[in-house]
């Protein structure tokens, strides 16, 4: 891989004809650069495309290549992303539905809009792998009468369609008016009983590990019953059944459902596992009796999960966050709280709620400066990176706080060149405010060459485009590949230096 071209092929600056020249020696690494370039001409992308079929796929999906610039023969998989965002000729539709290559012809099923014709032969695809992605994918009609397939695949398809009616969603789960399914994807190439190894030695087996068979096809109707459950459209009065099913992870699947009837969680929240209960805690829709039951629970990971719930009640949030490890990312909660409730957090005696308050990004520049003064370092450090505050207030906080709060005073969008140089001269040093420093917008020359001593902030800083020109030519020769890359991806790199990185093709 060409590091150096790679780079060069995402680089802002890179002029016209140099985005030519490196479409003419593009291999598979620098053309999914070259694809993401907004200033791509048509012309250049349809070159790019006969050059690089993976560039192709991805210019297909992003509106940049049309029906007649790409040929359905010689790049298949450009033609099917086209049919995928319905731009493609109808025609292909039937060329692919027909294709040899089952792979095709199950990345045609996927496609929406399909023409009823072509719905009837892909249903009907000797293949098994076709027939579910049409299914996973296809209108409720054709959704209700795939239901009835005899494999046990195509049926768990059906499960996980979200346009299934909802009467068919229910007969697959309760079995009540379909015969059983005669087979699935293990019986059909193993004798039953079968369980699968997780630590299969066998090449080329594509079974997944647990997989089984003991003539129910007992590990695809769990997979179909997992697909039912994670559906909003299937009734919840379906589902219900599987309250204390032994499985726990369907269990799971049940305690997140958004309909759920209070008197079930009520019932899970007794359940024997605590990723059941987990999963239920942070069920945005149960009640606050509820809430403040799971608040009590010790089980492991549920305190954590409530305190993600968005309508968990501020004073039960008080009591997780003095006994529970939250962390310092914005809540749910935190983020839906009130003009009134925000005013009331910004004077709390807990310092962690205060924190929590901190990490919003959209406070009255009075309660955010009353944050950016506290006494507690971890409410100032979750404030720091809150535009508006002045230079005065984050040079006190670095100040009072010292290394605590260094590295999120850097990041600060507001931080001004004088601050972020003497942040990076700080002692002792913080190598985090390094790496902030480096993606800087407002960073200096000088402060980003100190950055470059930092090893995981070198590659941020080598493609700055305030480092010196000179500097940025000689990173690219540095030993990190990382380094390289944003070095000839730094929009600052010299046209000069640009053009001898471009070999010229034969053809140019």
């Amino acid at each position: 891989m060409n590091h150096a071209l790679c780079g060069l092929a995402v680089n802002a600056a890179l002029p016209f004809e140099l985005v030519g020249r490196l479409i003419a020696v593009a291999d598979a690494d620098i053309a999914e650069g070259l694809a993401s370039r907004p200033d791509l001409s048509h012309e250049q992308a349809v070159d790019l495309a006969a050059r690089v079929e993976e560039s192709a796929v991805r210019l297909a999906y992003e509106g940049r290549l049309t029906a007649a610039d790409v040929d359905p023969v010689a790049q298949p998989q450009a033609a099917l992303a086209l049919l995928d965002e319905r731009s493609g000729d109808l025609e292909w539709e039937r060329l692919f539905a027909e294709d040899l290559d089952v792979e095709r012809r199950e990345k045609l099923a996927a496609c929406p809009g399909l023409p009823a014709e072509v719905q009837e032969t892909l249903a009907a695809d000797p293949d098994v792998r076709v027939v579910a992605e049409l299914a996973l994918w296809t209108t409720a009609d054709v959704a209700a009468r795939l239901a009835w397939h005899p494999h046990a695949e195509v049926r768990r398809a059906v499960a996980a369609n979200e346009a299934t009616p909802p009467e068919v969603l229910a007969m697959l789960i309760t079995g009540e008016g379909l015969p059983p399914a005669e087979r699935c994807l293990v019986c059909d190439t193993e004798e039953t009983p079968f369980v699968h190894d997780p630590q299969c030695p066998r090449l080329g087996c594509d079974l997944w590990p647990g997989a089984s068979c003991d003539g129910s096809h007992e590990s695809t109707v769990h997979e179909m019953a997992e697909q039912a459950l994670r559906n909003p459209a299937t009734p919840v009065e379906a589902l219900l059944r599987f309250v204390e099913h032994p499985s726990t992870l369907l269990r799971c699947r049940l305690a997140a459902r958004p309909d759920l009837p209070p008197l079930v969680g009520v019932r899970l929240a007794g359940d024997s596992v605590p990723s059941v209960r987990a999963e239920l805690a942070e069920n945005p829709t149960i009640d606050d009796a509820l809430i403040r039951v799971l608040a009590a629970d010790r089980g492991h990971d549920v305190q954590r999960r409530l305190a993600h719930n968005v309508r968990v009640p501020l004073d039960v949030l008080a009591g997780l966050a003095a006994t529970v490890k939250i962390g310092s990312a914005l809540l749910p909660r935190i983020a839906a709280a009130s003009p009134v409730e925000v005013e009331e957090l910004s004077r709390s005696s807990n310092p962690v709620m205060r924190m929590l308050l901190a990490e919003r990004r959209d406070l009255p520049p009075e309660i955010r400066d009353v944050l950016a003064a506290d006494l507690d370092a971890k409410v100032v450090k979750s404030i720091a990176p809150h535009p508006g505050l002045s230079e005065d207030q984050l040079r006190t906080m670095v100040d009072r706080h010292g290394v605590r709060v260094v590295a999120k005073v850097a990041a600060n969008p507001d931080a001004s060149s004088a601050l972020l140089e003497d942040l990076t001269r700080h002692v002792p040093p913080v190598q985090k405010a390094l790496r902030e420093v480096a993606r800087h917008r407002d960073a200096t020359g000088p402060a980003l060459l100190a950055c470059l001593a930092d090893r995981q902030a070198r590659p941020i800083a080598a493609g700055h485009p305030a480092l010196p020109p000179q500097v940025i030519v000689e990173l690219l020769a540095d030993d990190d590949w990382r380094v390289v890359e944003a070095a000839a991806a730094n929009p600052s790199l010299p046209h000069a230096v640009m053009a001898e990185l471009v070999p010229e093709s034969s053809g140019v």
